[in-house]
Protein backbone atom coordinates (compact mmCIF):
# COMPACT_ATOMS: atom_id res chain seq x y z
CA UNK A 1 0.00 0.00 0.00
CA UNK A 2 3.08 2.53 0.96
CA UNK A 3 6.18 1.85 -0.80
CA UNK A 4 9.25 3.82 0.40
CA UNK A 5 11.98 3.90 -2.49
CA UNK A 6 15.35 5.28 -1.59
CA UNK A 7 13.93 8.17 -0.53
CA UNK A 8 15.97 10.96 0.86
CA UNK A 9 15.21 14.61 2.81
CA UNK A 10 18.28 16.65 2.63
CA UNK A 11 17.86 20.39 3.47
CA UNK A 12 19.08 23.86 2.03
CA UNK A 13 21.67 24.03 4.92
CA UNK A 14 22.96 20.63 4.27
CA UNK A 15 20.92 18.69 7.23
CA UNK A 16 19.65 15.27 5.75
CA UNK A 17 16.53 14.23 7.47
CA UNK A 18 16.21 11.05 6.52
CA UNK A 19 18.80 9.17 4.38
CA UNK A 20 18.25 6.87 1.36
CA UNK A 21 14.82 4.86 3.07
CA UNK A 22 13.53 2.12 1.61
CA UNK A 23 10.64 0.30 3.42
CA UNK A 24 6.82 -0.79 2.53
CA UNK A 25 3.49 -1.15 4.79
CA UNK A 26 0.98 -3.50 3.57
CA UNK A 27 -2.67 -2.93 3.21
CA UNK A 28 -4.33 -3.02 6.38
CA UNK A 29 -1.09 -2.96 8.50
CA UNK A 30 -0.22 -0.55 11.46
CA UNK A 31 3.47 0.19 11.44
CA UNK A 32 4.74 2.36 13.92
CA UNK A 33 7.78 4.75 13.50
CA UNK A 34 9.69 4.82 16.84
CA UNK A 35 13.27 7.39 17.64
CA UNK A 36 14.28 9.88 19.90
CA UNK A 37 13.38 13.40 18.75
CA UNK A 38 14.71 14.91 15.41
CA UNK A 39 15.17 11.20 14.31
CA UNK A 40 13.17 11.79 11.08
CA UNK A 41 10.48 9.75 11.57
CA UNK A 42 7.94 12.76 11.58
CA UNK A 43 9.33 13.54 8.07
CA UNK A 44 8.97 10.25 6.70
CA UNK A 45 5.22 10.70 7.76
CA UNK A 46 4.57 14.20 6.27
CA UNK A 47 6.41 13.05 2.72
CA UNK A 48 3.67 10.89 2.95
CA UNK A 49 1.01 13.69 2.00
CA UNK A 50 2.95 15.91 0.31
CA UNK A 51 3.56 18.28 3.41
CA UNK A 52 7.16 17.46 2.54
CA UNK A 53 8.75 17.12 -0.43
CA UNK A 54 11.27 14.73 -0.92
CA UNK A 55 14.99 15.91 -2.28
CA UNK A 56 15.39 11.99 -3.79
CA UNK A 57 13.83 9.05 -4.40
CA UNK A 58 10.00 8.40 -4.25
CA UNK A 59 7.21 7.18 -2.69
CA UNK A 60 4.34 5.04 -4.30
CA UNK A 61 0.51 4.81 -2.83
CA UNK A 62 -1.87 2.23 -3.35
CA UNK A 63 1.21 1.65 -6.91
CA UNK A 64 0.92 5.06 -7.73
CA UNK A 65 3.81 7.74 -7.52
CA UNK A 66 2.55 10.08 -5.56
CA UNK A 67 4.49 13.34 -7.17
CA UNK A 68 2.09 12.57 -10.03
CA UNK A 69 -0.92 13.84 -7.28
CA UNK A 70 -2.03 17.10 -6.92
CA UNK A 71 -1.19 17.48 -3.28
CA UNK A 72 -4.71 18.84 -2.17
CA UNK A 73 -6.84 16.21 -3.68
CA UNK A 74 -3.78 13.83 -2.18
CA UNK A 75 -4.73 14.92 1.30
CA UNK A 76 -8.33 14.15 1.31
CA UNK A 77 -7.76 10.90 0.61
CA UNK A 78 -5.42 10.15 3.48
CA UNK A 79 -6.49 10.67 7.22
CA UNK A 80 -4.06 12.85 9.36
CA UNK A 81 -4.10 13.01 13.17
CA UNK A 82 -1.86 14.91 15.08
CA UNK A 83 -1.21 15.34 19.08
CA UNK A 84 -3.19 18.69 19.48
CA UNK A 85 -5.97 17.68 17.24
CA UNK A 86 -6.86 20.88 15.28
CA UNK A 87 -10.13 20.66 15.57
CA UNK A 88 -12.09 24.00 14.57
CA UNK A 89 -13.04 25.61 17.85
CA UNK A 90 -15.79 27.42 16.08
CA UNK A 91 -17.77 24.20 14.80
CA UNK A 92 -19.31 21.32 16.59
CA UNK A 93 -18.09 18.20 17.18
CA UNK A 94 -20.27 17.33 14.35
CA UNK A 95 -19.30 19.21 12.03
CA UNK A 96 -15.75 19.14 12.77
CA UNK A 97 -16.07 15.22 12.24
CA UNK A 98 -17.81 16.21 8.92
CA UNK A 99 -15.50 18.58 7.31
CA UNK A 100 -13.97 16.29 4.89
CA UNK A 101 -16.41 14.59 3.39
CA UNK A 102 -18.33 18.12 3.09
CA UNK A 103 -15.46 19.13 1.14
CA UNK A 104 -15.45 16.28 -1.05
CA UNK A 105 -18.58 17.39 -2.08
CA UNK A 106 -20.99 15.33 0.20
CA UNK A 107 -24.12 16.93 1.21
CA UNK A 108 -24.17 18.15 4.66
CA UNK A 109 -26.89 16.19 6.12
CA UNK A 110 -25.15 12.91 4.46
CA UNK A 111 -21.51 14.06 6.20
CA UNK A 112 -23.30 14.59 9.37
CA UNK A 113 -24.93 11.49 9.53
CA UNK A 114 -21.31 9.68 8.67
CA UNK A 115 -19.71 11.90 11.24
CA UNK A 116 -22.44 10.59 13.94
CA UNK A 117 -21.66 6.85 13.16
CA UNK A 118 -17.71 7.65 13.30
CA UNK A 119 -18.71 9.49 16.76
CA UNK A 120 -20.21 6.33 17.85
CA UNK A 121 -17.52 4.39 16.94
CA UNK A 122 -14.75 5.96 18.69
CA UNK A 123 -16.55 5.72 21.92
CA UNK A 124 -18.40 9.05 21.82
CA UNK A 125 -22.24 9.07 21.99
CA UNK A 126 -23.16 12.14 19.22
CA UNK A 127 -26.79 12.47 20.73
CA UNK A 128 -24.44 13.83 23.49
CA UNK A 129 -20.94 15.05 22.39
CA UNK A 130 -22.19 16.07 18.52
CA UNK A 131 -23.94 19.25 19.60
CA UNK A 132 -20.85 20.53 21.93
CA UNK A 133 -17.50 22.68 20.82
CA UNK A 134 -14.22 21.62 21.30
CA UNK A 135 -13.18 23.61 24.41
CA UNK A 136 -16.08 21.74 26.17
CA UNK A 137 -14.25 18.16 25.68
CA UNK A 138 -11.47 16.96 27.76
CA UNK A 139 -7.77 16.22 26.31
CA UNK A 140 -8.39 12.61 25.49
CA UNK A 141 -12.36 13.05 24.07
CA UNK A 142 -10.49 16.06 21.43
CA UNK A 143 -8.10 13.11 20.59
CA UNK A 144 -11.27 10.59 20.11
CA UNK A 145 -13.13 12.98 17.62
CA UNK A 146 -9.93 14.05 15.66
CA UNK A 147 -9.53 10.23 14.57
CA UNK A 148 -13.24 10.22 14.05
CA UNK A 149 -12.49 12.91 11.61
CA UNK A 150 -9.50 11.48 9.69
CA UNK A 151 -11.81 8.36 9.39
CA UNK A 152 -14.58 10.80 8.23
CA UNK A 153 -13.51 10.04 4.82
CA UNK A 154 -13.32 6.46 4.59
CA UNK A 155 -9.11 6.93 3.44
CA UNK A 156 -6.97 3.68 2.53
CA UNK A 157 -4.32 4.93 4.47
CA UNK A 158 -4.20 6.85 8.02
CA UNK A 159 -1.06 8.94 9.07
CA UNK A 160 -0.81 9.41 12.84
CA UNK A 161 1.46 11.57 14.57
CA UNK A 162 2.04 11.05 18.58
CA UNK A 163 -1.90 11.54 18.93
CA UNK A 164 -1.78 10.29 21.91
CA UNK A 165 1.02 12.09 23.91
CA UNK A 166 -0.59 14.88 24.96
CA UNK A 167 -2.73 13.06 27.59
CA UNK A 168 -2.39 11.74 30.91
CA UNK A 169 -0.96 7.97 30.50
CA UNK A 170 -4.28 7.10 32.32
CA UNK A 171 -5.96 8.52 29.38
CA UNK A 172 -3.60 7.67 27.13
CA UNK A 173 -3.49 4.07 27.81
CA UNK A 174 -7.54 3.92 27.55
CA UNK A 175 -6.93 5.91 24.16
CA UNK A 176 -4.54 3.10 22.71
CA UNK A 177 -7.19 0.16 24.09
CA UNK A 178 -9.78 2.06 21.88
CA UNK A 179 -7.73 2.67 18.67
CA UNK A 180 -6.48 -0.95 18.72
CA UNK A 181 -10.52 -2.39 18.87
CA UNK A 182 -11.21 -0.11 15.89
CA UNK A 183 -8.08 -1.16 14.14
CA UNK A 184 -9.31 -4.48 14.13
CA UNK A 185 -13.11 -2.86 13.07
CA UNK A 186 -11.63 -0.61 9.76
CA UNK A 187 -8.70 -1.91 9.21
CA UNK A 188 -6.66 0.95 7.89
CA UNK A 189 -2.93 1.04 7.00
CA UNK A 190 -2.06 3.12 9.51
CA UNK A 191 1.62 5.14 9.62
CA UNK A 192 2.07 5.58 13.12
CA UNK A 193 4.81 8.45 15.30
CA UNK A 194 5.75 7.36 18.77
CA UNK A 195 8.75 8.41 20.83
CA UNK A 196 7.72 5.85 23.13
CA UNK A 197 8.67 1.87 22.49
CA UNK A 198 6.13 0.85 24.75
CA UNK A 199 3.24 2.32 22.76
CA UNK A 200 5.41 1.04 19.31
CA UNK A 201 5.15 -2.41 21.01
CA UNK A 202 1.74 -2.08 21.89
CA UNK A 203 -0.03 -1.07 18.63
CA UNK A 204 2.47 -1.73 15.94
CA UNK A 205 2.31 -5.01 13.70
CA UNK A 206 5.44 -3.76 12.74
CA UNK A 207 7.65 -1.20 14.40
CA UNK A 208 10.59 0.81 12.30
CA UNK A 209 13.08 1.67 15.20
CA UNK A 210 15.00 4.92 13.95
CA UNK A 211 18.51 6.01 14.11
CA UNK A 212 19.65 9.08 13.05
CA UNK A 213 17.58 9.28 9.79
CA UNK A 214 17.23 5.97 8.81
CA UNK A 215 15.74 2.50 9.76
CA UNK A 216 17.99 0.31 12.28
CA UNK A 217 15.22 -2.37 12.54
CA UNK A 218 12.09 -2.93 10.76
CA UNK A 219 10.14 -6.12 12.05
CA UNK A 220 7.42 -7.42 14.28
CA UNK A 221 7.11 -6.26 18.07
CA UNK A 222 7.97 -9.68 19.09
CA UNK A 223 11.53 -9.20 17.49
CA UNK A 224 12.63 -6.31 17.91
CA UNK A 225 12.33 -6.94 21.74
CA UNK A 226 13.50 -10.78 21.65
CA UNK A 227 16.70 -10.06 19.00
CA UNK A 228 17.74 -6.14 18.46
CA UNK A 229 19.40 -6.24 15.31
CA UNK A 230 22.49 -3.79 16.55
CA UNK A 231 23.33 -2.12 19.41
CA UNK A 232 21.85 0.84 19.24
CA UNK A 233 18.53 -0.90 18.95
CA UNK A 234 19.36 -2.79 22.46
CA UNK A 235 20.03 0.34 23.97
CA UNK A 236 16.93 2.43 22.75
CA UNK A 237 14.34 -0.92 23.49
CA UNK A 238 16.20 -0.99 26.61
CA UNK A 239 17.81 -3.44 29.01
CA UNK A 240 14.16 -4.54 30.78
CA UNK A 241 13.10 -5.60 26.87
CA UNK A 242 12.05 -9.21 28.33
CA UNK A 243 9.55 -7.08 30.59
CA UNK A 244 7.97 -5.42 27.51
CA UNK A 245 8.26 -8.23 25.41
CA UNK A 246 5.69 -9.64 28.18
CA UNK A 247 3.12 -7.22 26.90
CA UNK A 248 3.36 -9.20 23.00
CA UNK A 249 3.23 -12.14 23.96
CA UNK A 250 -0.13 -14.09 24.27
CA UNK A 251 -1.27 -17.23 26.91
CA UNK A 252 -0.86 -20.19 24.77
CA UNK A 253 -2.72 -23.94 25.57
CA UNK A 254 0.71 -25.06 25.78
CA UNK A 255 1.60 -22.56 28.50
CA UNK A 256 -1.18 -24.06 31.04
CA UNK A 257 -1.67 -26.28 33.66
CA UNK A 258 -4.16 -28.74 34.56
CA UNK A 259 -5.52 -28.52 38.40
CA UNK A 260 -8.06 -30.69 39.94
CA UNK A 261 -11.33 -29.62 39.26
CA UNK A 262 -14.20 -30.52 40.69
CA UNK A 263 -18.41 -29.37 39.82
CA UNK A 264 -20.92 -27.15 41.67
CA UNK A 265 -23.34 -30.32 42.01
CA UNK A 266 -20.58 -32.42 42.98
CA UNK A 267 -20.41 -33.40 46.75
CA UNK A 268 -17.62 -31.84 48.88
CA UNK A 269 -14.45 -33.99 47.98
CA UNK A 270 -13.05 -35.66 51.09
CA UNK A 271 -9.61 -34.73 49.81
CA UNK A 272 -7.78 -33.17 47.09
CA UNK A 273 -4.42 -33.41 45.52
CA UNK A 274 -3.60 -29.93 45.33
CA UNK A 275 -4.43 -27.14 48.47
CA UNK A 276 -7.64 -25.94 45.47
CA UNK A 277 -9.54 -27.08 42.53
CA UNK A 278 -11.37 -25.38 40.03
CA UNK A 279 -15.14 -24.98 39.87
CA UNK A 280 -16.97 -25.85 37.14
CA UNK A 281 -20.63 -25.92 35.86
CA UNK A 282 -22.24 -28.64 34.15
CA UNK A 283 -20.61 -27.03 30.56
CA UNK A 284 -17.20 -26.94 32.06
CA UNK A 285 -17.40 -23.15 32.15
CA UNK A 286 -15.53 -21.61 34.90
CA UNK A 287 -17.42 -20.80 38.06
CA UNK A 288 -15.21 -20.51 41.14
CA UNK A 289 -12.64 -22.35 43.21
CA UNK A 290 -12.95 -24.39 46.73
CA UNK A 291 -9.67 -24.85 48.93
CA UNK A 292 -9.14 -28.48 50.41
CA UNK A 293 -8.90 -26.76 53.52
CA UNK A 294 -12.56 -25.44 53.49
CA UNK A 295 -13.95 -28.77 51.71
CA UNK A 296 -12.54 -30.75 54.34
CA UNK A 297 -14.40 -28.79 57.06
CA UNK A 298 -17.76 -28.46 55.47
CA UNK A 299 -20.79 -31.04 54.30
CA UNK A 300 -22.91 -30.49 51.27
CA UNK A 301 -22.41 -29.58 48.02
CA UNK A 302 -19.41 -28.03 45.74
CA UNK A 303 -21.69 -25.04 45.40
CA UNK A 304 -22.22 -24.07 48.47
CA UNK A 305 -18.73 -23.73 49.26
CA UNK A 306 -17.07 -22.61 45.75
CA UNK A 307 -15.57 -19.02 46.03
CA UNK A 308 -15.84 -16.51 43.29
CA UNK A 309 -13.19 -16.34 40.65
CA UNK A 310 -11.39 -12.75 40.10
CA UNK A 311 -8.29 -14.18 38.31
CA UNK A 312 -9.03 -14.86 34.55
CA UNK A 313 -8.35 -13.82 31.77
CA UNK A 314 -8.89 -15.40 28.04
CA UNK A 315 -6.78 -17.48 25.96
CA UNK A 316 -4.56 -15.72 24.05
CA UNK A 317 -4.24 -12.21 26.25
CA UNK A 318 -0.68 -10.98 26.99
CA UNK A 319 1.50 -12.33 29.41
CA UNK A 320 1.26 -8.60 30.55
CA UNK A 321 -1.98 -8.58 31.52
CA UNK A 322 -1.69 -12.37 32.74
CA UNK A 323 0.99 -10.87 35.30
CA UNK A 324 -1.24 -7.56 36.18
CA UNK A 325 -3.89 -9.79 36.60
CA UNK A 326 -1.71 -11.55 39.41
CA UNK A 327 -0.94 -8.82 41.38
CA UNK A 328 -4.03 -7.23 40.98
CA UNK A 329 -5.36 -9.81 42.76
CA UNK A 330 -2.46 -11.30 44.76
CA UNK A 331 -2.84 -15.15 43.07
CA UNK A 332 -0.57 -17.42 42.94
CA UNK A 333 -2.31 -18.41 39.71
CA UNK A 334 -4.81 -17.21 37.37
CA UNK A 335 -7.61 -19.30 35.34
CA UNK A 336 -7.72 -18.89 31.73
CA UNK A 337 -10.64 -19.37 29.33
CA UNK A 338 -11.73 -19.94 25.63
CA UNK A 339 -12.97 -16.59 24.93
CA UNK A 340 -14.72 -18.07 22.11
CA UNK A 341 -16.97 -19.85 23.81
CA UNK A 342 -19.14 -18.79 27.05
CA UNK A 343 -16.22 -19.55 29.42
CA UNK A 344 -14.96 -23.01 28.77
CA UNK A 345 -11.97 -23.83 31.27
CA UNK A 346 -9.17 -24.26 29.38
CA UNK A 347 -6.51 -24.22 32.87
CA UNK A 348 -4.45 -22.34 34.68
CA UNK A 349 -1.13 -20.10 34.42
CA UNK A 350 1.18 -20.17 37.54
CA UNK A 351 4.13 -17.70 37.72
CA UNK A 352 6.57 -20.41 36.42
CA UNK A 353 4.65 -21.04 33.69
CA UNK A 354 4.72 -17.71 32.63
CA UNK A 355 8.15 -17.37 32.92
CA UNK A 356 8.50 -20.13 31.02
CA UNK A 357 6.25 -18.81 28.11
CA UNK A 358 8.32 -15.84 27.74
CA UNK A 359 11.63 -17.80 27.28
CA UNK A 360 9.95 -20.50 25.02
CA UNK A 361 8.09 -17.88 23.38
CA UNK A 362 11.84 -16.00 22.49
CA UNK A 363 13.47 -19.35 21.63
CA UNK A 364 10.70 -20.00 19.13
CA UNK A 365 11.30 -17.20 16.97
CA UNK A 366 14.73 -17.58 16.90
CA UNK A 367 14.36 -21.12 15.78
CA UNK A 368 11.13 -20.22 13.69
CA UNK A 369 8.81 -23.29 14.96
CA UNK A 370 6.04 -23.34 17.91
CA UNK A 371 6.30 -22.31 21.45
CA UNK A 372 4.88 -25.89 21.91
CA UNK A 373 8.15 -27.22 20.46
CA UNK A 374 10.49 -25.35 22.55
CA UNK A 375 12.42 -27.60 25.26
CA UNK A 376 13.64 -25.29 27.99
CA UNK A 377 16.95 -26.31 30.25
CA UNK A 378 16.27 -26.01 33.73
CA UNK A 379 18.55 -25.87 36.68
CA UNK A 380 17.46 -29.06 38.91
CA UNK A 381 20.16 -28.53 41.95
CA UNK A 382 23.44 -26.90 42.65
Amino acid sequence: MIRFEHVTKRYADGTTAVDDLSFEVNEGELVTLVGPSGCGKTTTMKMVNRLIEPTEGRILLDGDDISGVDPVRLRRRIGYVIQQVGLFPHKTVLDNTATVPHLLGVKRAKARERAAELLDLVGLDPGTFGDRYPDQLSGGQRQRVGVARALAADPPVLLMDEPFGAVDPVVRERLQNEFLRLQQAVRKTVLFVTHDIEEAVRLGDRIAVYGQGRIEQFDTPSTVLGAPATDYVADFVGADRGLKRLSVTPIEESDLEQPPVVHLDDPLPATLDAPWAVVLDGDDNLHGWISAEHARVQSGTVREHARRMEAWLPLGASLKRAFATMLQHDAGWIAVIDERGEGRFLGVLTPARLHEALRRSTAAEARAITRAEVELETVTGF
